[in-house]
């Protein structure tokens, strides 16, 4: 009986572990913590963008973990924190040295006219708005905070305990149904 359970038990983590792990790689695509929208982006650096989703780094680092009763969900990416939870950075002198080489490399690609003036085609303007805002990122004073809003990717909510739930009443009604010959009418 002993083995039984414990195999029962297997089955729901092995379960919970892929159901979860598919909702939570969705998270990126709902833009959302299932309901639970994310604050869209102040910058004009990427504001259509999908959120969170610059090199796919982020999401591909989620993983998971569980031995024989528990199953643990983690990211190992060293910026995942901060955006799962929110928070303030402080800024350093190597974030404005990193800023100052973003609008050097956003100031360098502007389209000019023989006399020299800029053009007013679109990559222009849309350049010209971004090496504007890497320019006040750039001037910001060394110890200035950083405010990240929260974005949750990752963690308890009731679309979770709602998935495990679920999950565990199809085991254990599957293991009776099978265990001893109960069909329901």
């Amino acid at each position: 009986m002993k083995s039984k359970i414990q195999s029962i038990l297997r089955n729901i983590l092995s379960d919970i572990r892929v159901e979860l792990s598919d909702e939570f790689d969705r998270n990126f695509q709902r833009e959302a913590f299932f309901s639970e929208a994310w604050q869209r982006r102040k910058s004009p650096v990427r504001a259509a963008g999908h959120l969170l989703v610059d090199t796919g780094r982020l999401r591909q680092s989620i993983q998971s973990r569980s031995d024989d009763h528990s199953i643990t969900f983690f990211s190992s990416a060293p910026h995942a924190a901060i955006h799962n939870e929110g928070g303030e950075i402080k800024v350093t002198t190597k974030m404005k040295r990193y800023f100052w080489a973003r609008f050097y490399e956003a100031s360098g690609g502007f389209g000019r006219k023989k006399s020299g003036e800029l053009r007013q085609d679109k990559r222009t303007r849309r350049l010209t708005t971004e090496a504007g805002f890497w320019k006040l990122m750039a001037l910001m004073r060394v110890g200035s905070t950083i405010r990240i809003p929260r974005r949750r990717f990752l963690g308890a909510s009731p679309e979770v305990e709602k998935a495990v739930r679920t999950i565990i009443e199809e085991n254990l009604t599957d293991y009776f149904k099978n265990e001893f010959n109960i069909i329901k009418q």
